[in-house]
């Protein structure tokens, strides 16, 4: 079988930091925190975390009423970020109804505001009539790989990944996949999810959380450093075009990169607890897969939640690997743990860098803890030409994600 090559066409962005992939980049440039205390979670009785990092839904009008009404707000976000990345590939809607584009797009769970609503309206009153015939369709796990697939027309490959924080990840995996196969000559691909109460609160009981800085949101979270006290949960969808690469270059498009390896799999270990083990064989992997020496690499975005146990774990599996000659940095301090839509905004970010020739920074690291020392830990930003650079996915439920990209500029 002829193994064909998959390149990045089009990129999409809704984050906290803004509606479009420019707004994304210039807030990392201009160092921003897009974390800010909730006003309203203090109602919540046990909830210790009161910072998150929103994101804002605008202009959703323009989707029509008949496709919006089955939609949440993450499955806004991933449309918005859809019609993005198609703009930028240059895809036509003709092209989406052909059976050869697909779409690959992730989420932790089904619309979490959907969600609580439904069971705020069903469990007083056990009264199902109360319920919007299309709520059902904001809660389930595929929504938001059902919706855009159903807005935009797709007749291809309707997947969705749920794996936490690796579903992103893992959906631009299988989307590469389907390509090198050649069942797909696109597929849009990414994650999306949104942030409430009952997200923030169900890592809040495992003391996953950043607590200490609620009265000074902009600090954390702070991965890597010393003072690093837990996640902080943000929102947003990222979406990318993945196409097959000789179907690119007749397009005369632009590539952002190649992707040239990816695996995935679980570390059997622990269900909350993340392992170095899991993750060492996790990346091993993607760079044999990807024919790459660790010594070629020239970029690391870390996963680095801002965990104690997480980045702990990483930064050891990051020095048995590369010990301590590639940059290292992560986007969490800009933008919070956006969860399922993470792998690919932050690889959307890591791809500017690659095209501008700059790392950004991990914001709030100021001083590296003891238990991460050891990596090439970048703190200001830092001009480096990025030929080759991996990403890092790391979820609950001892799933690991990594992808190599290259540059073919």
């Amino acid at each position: 079988m002829h193994i064909k090559r998959a390149v990045i066409t089009g990129v999409g962005a809704i984050s906290p930091l803004g509606n479009d992939v420019p707004a994304l980049i210039n807030g990392i440039e201009q160092r921003k925190s897009a974390v800010r205390y909730m006003d309203d979670w203090n109602q919540y009785i046990g909830l210790r975390s009161l910072v998150a990092a929103p994101a804002e839904v605008k202009n959703e009008k323009l989707i029509p009423r008949q496709n919006r009404r089955s939609m949440g707000r993450m499955s806004i976000f991933a449309a918005q970020a859809a019609r993005q990345a198609l703009s930028d590939a240059d895809i036509d809607k003709e092209a989406l109804s052909t059976g050869r584009i697909g779409c690959i797009i992730g989420s932790t769970t089904g619309s979490a505001q959907s969600l609580s609503e439904t069971f705020e309206i069903m469990v007083p009153t056990k009264d199902l009539t109360q319920l919007n015939s299309t709520k059902f369709f904001q809660c389930i796990s595929h929504t938001a790989a059902m919706n855009v697939s159903q807005y935009l027309g797709i007749t291809g490959c309707v997947m969705a990944t749920s794996a936490a924080c690796a579903s992103a990840l893992q959906a631009i995996g299988a989307g590469y996949d389907l390509i090198r196969l050649g069942k797909q000559d696109a597929v849009l691909c990414g994650g999306a999810e949104e942030i409430h109460p009952t997200v923030t609160g169900s890592f809040d009981i495992l003391f996953a959380t950043s607590t200490n800085y609620n009265q000074s949101p902009h600090k954390t979270p702070r991965p890597f450093d010393i003072k690093r006290d837990g996640l902080v949960c943000g929102e947003g969808s990222g979406i990318l075009v993945l196409e097959e690469y000789e179907r690119a270059v007749a397009r005369k498009v632009k590539i952002y990169a190649e992707i040239i390896g990816y695996h995935t799999c679980g570390n059997g270990a622990h269900i909350s607890q993340s392992s170095r083990t899991g993750m060492v064989s996790c990346i091993s992997n993607a760079l044999s897969n990807a024919h790459v020496e660790p010594k070629d690499v020239d970029y690391i975005n870390a996963h680095a939640t801002a965990t104690v146990q997480g980045d702990k774990e990483e930064a050891q599996a990051i020095v048995e690997i590369f010990g301590d000659h590639v940059p290292v940095s992560s986007l969490k301090g800009y933008i919070g743990h956006t969860l399922g839509a993470s792998g690919a905004l932050e690889l959307i970010a890591s791809l500017a860098m690659m095209e501008k020739g700059c790392i950004y920074p991990t914001l709030n690291l100021e001083t590296v803890s003891p238990d991460c020392e050891g990596i090439h830990h970048v703190m200001k930003p830092l001009s480096r030409e990025i030929k080759i650079m991996v990403k890092n996915c790391f979820a609950f439920g001892g799933i690991n994600a990594a992808l190599v990209c290259k540059s073919l500029t």
